[in-house]
C-alpha cells in the first residue's frame, strides 16, 4: 500500500509544484490582449470555430459561435496573426498596435487546395501533393453529413466500405477483402491504435472520440504499412480530436431517434445519445480536456434463414426431393452446422439409405438481447514548454455491447478498452507510449451457446438414434418422407428448451457464465454438464514510438526517421488462450493458484525511414521510405515504399508510387486455441501444432465431405463400408499445411487530383494493382486418432466422427491472389453555397486457375456510388445535405455464412438550423430514408431507416 501511496502523491505534488511555479514566472511578464470579430466576406456573419493563432508561437484561440474571439499574449509587438479555418482563405493580420476590435474579412473557398494532411507521409503536406490516394473530413463535412453518427460519415468516402454489425460497430476496409472483423485496416485516435487486442479489430467508435471532440478524420484507402507497419495493408483511418487551447469551453450534445419504423422484425423503438465536453486552458501554457459520451438503443436484427447447405449439396441429400430440408444450415441459425451433422440410416423404399440429418439449433434472435449501449469517457492533462514542446497525458476508456462476427457471431457485452497515453511532442521529435487493456466483460459465443443448448438436451449419438428410430417408424407406417422427417424431429427434440420460456433463460444464463465450451454430452471427459459459451478474454498491449525529422542535419532533403516497439500479454483462460509451455492434456486445467498458466507474449518491433526531396523548382516530389518490421515468431520483414508527385502548376498534381507491406498474423490468427462445437479453432504457429498434428498429418474437410457422400452412395448401393472406403480413398486430400507465415501485398498506385474554374471543382481519380502472396485464411482439417495419414485405418477413421480430432486452423494460401480497382471523386461548387460531390468506386479480384485451400474472401461489390447535394445556408442559418449511395450485387464468403448480397441503394437527409444567439444547432435527419431494408453481409444484421434529432450547445469560455 506504502508504494500506491507514493506512486499517487508525487505526481500529484509536482504538479502542484509546476504550476506554482509557472504562476508566479507569469506575474512577472506582461500580458496583452487583442479581440476581434472574423466574418464571412460574401454574408458578412460571424464565422465560428476559426482557428487564431499568434505567428511562431503557440498562443492560439478559436472564435465562438458569432465569430469573435479574444487572444492573449506576452510577445512583443508588432507580431502577425495566422487566421485558419477549412473551407475559407488563409488570412494573415499584422498588429502594429493595440487598436480597438478588429474586424477581418475571409473568403469562401470551396476546394481543398489548402487541405493539409499528415498520415499519408507522417509529417504535414497538403492533400494535393499527397503521394498516395487520402481523403479528408474536416469538421465542416462531419456537421453538415446526414450520418447519425460523425463515424458513419465513412460511409460516403470515396472507395470505402463500412460494414454494420450492430448500432454500436461498425467496421471500415477498402480494396477488397472485406470481413466484420478486419484484421487489414488500422485505425488510430491521436495516434494511438484503438484495436481490441484478443479480437485482433478495431471496435469501430466504441473507444473513440465523442460528437463533440472530433476535429478531423484522415483515410488512406490503400496499403499504409511502409510507415505504418503491422495491419495497415487495406488502409488506414486516423482520427484527430480538438485541441483544448484552440478548442475551450463547455459542449453538451443530445440526439433523440428511432428506428424499426415499419416493426417487421422488432417493434418501433428509441434510441438516444448524450455527451458532454469540457475544456479549459487555465494559462497558455496548462489545459484540461474531459469528454464523456452514453448511448443506447435497440440495434438491428439478424435473422435471415437463407440455407447454405441446399439439399442439392453432396453434403445434404441431393438425390431425394425434400420440401423442408433436413440437413439445413441456416445464415443465422446456430447448432444446425455441420459438426452437429449426422447420418441417419434407415430402409427406404426396399433398400438401406443414408440421411444427412442436422439438429435443430437455435436462432440468433433468440439468443441475444437486442438492447445495447455504448459509453465512452475520455480525460487529458496537456503542458506546454515555451514554445515547441507540449507534453500530454490521456486516459480514454469505452464499454461496449453489440453483436461481432468473426468465424462465429460474439455478443459482446459489457466488453471494455482502456488507454493510458503519455506523449511528448516538439517541431521535430514526437515520443508516444500507451497501454491498451481489454476486457471481454459479460461477453459470449453464439455458437457454443446453440450446440449446449441442444447437448444439455441429448448428445448428438442419442438424438440420432431417437431420431432414426422414429423416421423408420413412420416411414414404415407409410407416411411420406417429408411427413416422417418433420415428425421425427419433433420426437427427437421434445424434451430441449424452448425459447421464452423460463427454463431456456435459465439454461442459457448458466451456459454463457462458464467459460468452458466443452460439454460432458459431447464425450469429454471433466467437461461441465451444460457446457459453456462465455468469452473471457483478457489483455494488455504496450506500444512505444519515437519519430524524429532530422531534416535541418542533412540539408539536401527531408528526413524522417522512427522506431517503435509492441508487446501483448494475454492472460490464458484455459478456453481460448493457453500456455502452451504446458502440456498439452493439461493445457485446460487450472493450476492450483486458479491461473492457466504463465501470460502468453506476441510481439513486434520495427523502424523507419523516409526521405522527401523537391526537384524543378518544386514541381517534382520524390518520396522514398523503408520500413523493417520484427516478430520473433517469423523473419525480419522490409517494406519499401517509394512515390513520385508532379505538379507542373500548383492546380494538378500527377502521383504514382509503389509500396510493399506485410502483415504479421493477429493473435488469434497465431496463438487461438478454442474447442468450439468439437472443432479447435488454433492459431497456425508451429508451437500450436506440438503434439496435435494438423499440420503435416491431416485430411481437408472438404475432401471428407467428397468421399464420406461417395462411400455412403456405395454402402447404400450393397457394398461394405471398408470396401466403400478403399474404393474411394482417392477422393480424400491431404491437407500438408506450411509454417505460418506473415501476408504480404505488393501494391501498386498511380492517381492525379486537380482543381479547375477558379478553385470551383475538384477532381480525384486513382487506379490501384494488388498482389497478394501467403493470404491468411482457415481450413477444415481432421486428424486420424493414432494413426497416419495414408494408411487403412486412417481412411476408415474419417468415416467416425469418434476417431478423428477436427481442427480450423489459420494457414496461407498456396496461391496469388490479384485485385484492382479504380475511383473517381467529384466536387463542385455550383452556385455561392451550393456543393455536388460524386464518387463512384471499382474493384474486382482477377480469376485463379488452380483451387486453393480456403476461400478467399473478396467480399466487396464491384461498383459503389455516393451522390450528394447540401448547401450549408439555403437560408439564413439554416442548410441541409441529401446523400444517395448505391452498390451492385455481390457473393459474399466466409467461414460462418456464404451467399449472395443483393444490390442494394439507400437515400440519407439532413436540415441544420444553427442559433448563434444561443450558441445552439438543431440538427433533423434520417438515414435509410425511404426505409429500404437491406443487409450488406451473409448473416449479417437488416438495416432499416433511422431518424433522429440531435441538439448541440457550445460555449466557448
Amino acid at each position: 500500500m506504502k508504494n500506491k501511496k507514493h506512486g499517487y502523491f508525487l505526481p500529484k505534488t509536482g504538479l502542484i509544484l509546476i504550476t506554482f511555479l509557472f504562476c508566479n514566472l507569469a506575474e512577472a511578464q506582461q500580458l496583452i490582449e487583442v479581440s476581434g470579430i472574423i466574418k464571412n466576406t460574401e454574408t458578412q456573419k460571424g464565422i465560428d470555430a476559426v482557428k487564431v493563432q499568434i505567428e511562431n508561437t503557440q498562443d492560439t484561440v478559436s472564435t465562438d459561435q458569432l465569430g469573435n474571439f479574444k487572444i492573449r499574449t506576452r510577445v512583443t509587438i508588432p507580431f502577425r496573426l495566422a487566421i485558419n479555418k477549412d473551407g475559407f482563405s488563409h488570412q494573415t493580420v499584422e498588429i502594429l498596435s493595440l487598436s480597438n476590435k478588429l474586424t477581418i474579412g475571409l473568403n469562401p473557398q470551396n476546394t481543398i487546395i489548402d487541405d493539409v494532411v499528415i498520415s499519408a507521409s507522417r509529417v504535414p503536406e497538403k492533400v494535393l501533393r499527397s503521394p498516395i490516394a487520402i481523403e479528408k473530413i474536416d469538421i465542416k463535412t462531419i456537421r453538415e453529413s446526414p450520418a447519425a453518427s460523425f463515424y458513419e460519415t465513412l460511409e460516403n468516402v470515396k472507395g470505402l466500405q463500412l460494414l454494420t454489425s450492430s448500432l454500436t460497430l461498425k467496421i471500415p476496409n477498402s480494396r477488397g477483402f472485406n470481413s466484420p472483423n478486419n484484421f487489414r485496416f488500422m485505425q488510430l485516435v491521436d495516434g494511438v491504435d484503438v484495436q481490441s487486442a484478443t479480437l485482433g479489430v478495431p471496435l469501430g467508435n466504441a473507444i473513440g472520440p465523442t460528437e463533440l471532440d472530433i476535429q478531423s478524420m484522415e483515410v488512406t484507402p490503400g496499403a499504409a504499412s511502409a510507415l505504418y507497419g503491422m495491419n495497415a495493408i487495406n488502409g488506414l483511418a486516423s482520427l484527430q480530436t480538438k485541441d483544448p487551447f484552440t478548442s475551450q469551453g463547455l459542449s453538451v450534445y443530445f440526439r433523440g431517434g428511432v428506428n424499426h419504423v415499419d416493426n417487421f422484425n422488432h417493434k418501433i423503438s428509441s434510441l438516444g445519445e448524450s455527451a458532454i465536453r469540457f475544456a479549459k486552458a487555465f494559462n497558455k501554457n496548462f489545459a484540461i480536456k474531459v469528454n464523456a459520451s452514453y448511448f443506447s438503443g435497440t440495434d438491428w436484427i439478424s435473422d435471415n434463414h437463407t440455407d447454405q447447405n441446399p439439399n442439392s449439396f453432396i453434403t445434404a441429400n441431393p438425390n431425394f426431393s425434400l420440401a423442408n430440408n433436413p440437413s439445413e444450415d441456416l445464415w443465422n441459425k446456430y447448432g444446425d452446422e455441420r459438426n452437429n451433422r449426422v447420418a441417419v440410416k434407415v430402409d427406404y423404399n426396399g433398400k438401406p439409405t443414408t440421411f444427412n440429418v442436422s439438429r435443430s439449433g437455435y436462432f440468433e434472435k433468440d439468443l441475444v438481447s437486442p438492447e445495447v449501449k455504448n459509453i465512452k469517457f475520455d480525460a487529458g492533462l496537456y503542458y506546454r514548454f515555451g514554445d515547441q514542446w507540449k507534453a500530454s497525458y490521456v486516459y480514454r476508456y469505452g464499454l461496449l455491447d453489440g453483436t461481432f462476427q468473426r468465424g462465429n457471431k460474439i455478443r459482446l457485452q459489457n466488453a471494455t478498452v482502456q488507454n493510458h497515453k503519455v506523449e511528448l511532442t516538439g517541431k521535430e521529435l514526437t515520443f508516444r507510449a500507451y497501454v491498451s487493456i481489454e476486457n471481454t466483460g459479460d461477453s459470449y459465443n453464439l455458437k457454443p451457446l446453440a450446440d449446449n443448448l441442444d447437448l444439455t438436451n441429448l448428445s448428438n449419438n442419442n438424438w440420432k438414434n431417437i431420431f432414426q428410430t422414429t423416421l423408420q417408424n413412420n416411414i414404415n407406417a407409410g407416411r411420406g418422407l417429408n411427413e416422417a422427417f418433420i415428425l421425427a424431429r419433433q420426437e427427437a427434440d421434445k424434451n430441449r428448451v424452448v425459447p421464452g420460456t423460463s427454463a431456456f433463460e435459465q439454461l442459457k444464463n448458466t451456459i454463457i457464465g462458464i467459460n468452458n465450451w466443452d460439454s460432458a454430452n459431447a464425450g469429454i471427459a471433466g467437461a461441465p454438464a451444460t457446457g459453456g459459451a462465455k468469452l473471457e478474454q483478457k489483455s494488455r498491449f504496450y506500444q512505444g514510438e519515437l519519430t524524429y525529422d532530422l531534416s535541418r542535419f542533412v540539408k539536401i532533403f527531408n528526413l524522417l526517421a522512427g522506431i517503435d516497439y509492441r508487446l501483448y500479454s494475454i492472460t490464458p483462460d484455459g478456453n481460448n488462450f493457453v500456455d502452451f509451455n504446458r502440456p498439452v492434456t493439461e493445457r485446460n486445467i487450472p493450476l492450483s493458484n486458479g491461473t492457466f498458466g504463465k501470460d502468453v507474449i506476441y510481439q513486434k518491433y520495427g523502424a523507419f525511414a523516409q526521405i522527401t526531396k523537391l526537384f524543378f523548382d518544386d514541381k517534382l516530389k520524390l518520396n522514398a521510405a523503408l520500413r523493417i518490421d520484427r516478430n520473433p515468431e517469423f523473419e525480419a520483414k522490409l517494406n519499401p515504399r517509394i512515390s513520385i508527385v508532379y505538379s507542373p502548376v500548383n492546380q494538378h498534381n500527377f502521383r504514382a508510387s509503389f509500396q510493399n507491406g506485410y502483415r504479421f498474423p493477429s493473435l488469434f490468427e497465431a496463438l487461438s486455441f478454442v474447442n468450439n462445437g468439437n472443432v479447435r479453432r488454433v492459431g497456425g504457429l508451429s508451437k500450436v501444432n506440438d503434439g496435435l498434428g494438423y499440420l503435416e498429418n491431416s485430411y481437408t474437410l472438404a475432401s471428407i465431405d467428397r468421399f464420406t457422400s461417395a462411400v455412403n452412395a456405395d454402402v447404400d448401393g450393397g457394398k461394405s463400408q471398408s470396401q466403400a472406403a478403399q474404393d474411394n480413398q482417392q477422393l480424400l486430400t491431404v491437407a500438408n499445411l506450411q509454417k505460418l507465415q506473415p501476408e504480404k501485398i505488393n501494391s501498386f498506385e498511380v492517381g492525379y487530383k486537380s482543381v479547375f474554374f477558379n478553385n470551383k471543382l475538384v477532381l480525384d481519380w486513382d487506379f490501384y494493382y494488388n498482389i497478394y502472396e501467403g493470404f491468411l485464411g482457415q481450413v477444415e482439417v481432421a486428424v486420424p486418432k493414432n494413426s497416419q495419414v495414408g494408411s487403412n485405418t486412417a481412411i476408415l477413421a474419417m468415416l467416425d466422427r469418434s476417431k478423428q480430432d477436427r481442427y480450423r486452423v489459420y494457414t496461407n494460401s498456396n496461391n496469388r491472389y490479384k485485385s484492382y480497382g479504380t475511383s473517381l471523386g467529384i466536387r463542385y461548387n455550383v452556385v455561392r453555397n451550393y456543393n455536388v460531390n460524386a464518387n463512384v468506386s471499382y474493384n474486382d479480384l482477377a480469376s485463379n486457375n488452380t483451387s486453393d485451400l480456403f476461400i478467399t474472401a473478396f467480399n466487396t461489390p464491384k461498383w459503389m456510388v455516393n451522390v450528394s447535394v447540401g448547401n450549408r445556408e439555403i437560408i439564413r442559418n439554416i442548410g441541409f445535405t441529401i446523400v444517395a449511395r448505391w452498390q451492385s450485387n455481390f457473393a459474399w464468403e466466409s467461414p460462418l455464412a456464404s451467399g449472395d448480397i443483393p444490390a442494394y441503394y439507400t437515400i440519407d437527409a439532413q436540415a441544420t438550423w444553427k442559433l448563434p444567439e444561443i450558441h445552439a444547432n438543431i440538427k433533423i435527419g434520417a438515414t435509410n430514408l425511404l426505409n429500404r431494408r437491406y443487409f450488406q453481409y451473409a448473416a449479417g444484421p437488416e438495416i432499416g431507416g433511422l431518424y433522429y434529432l440531435a441538439f448541440t450547445y457550445d460555449l466557448k469560455l
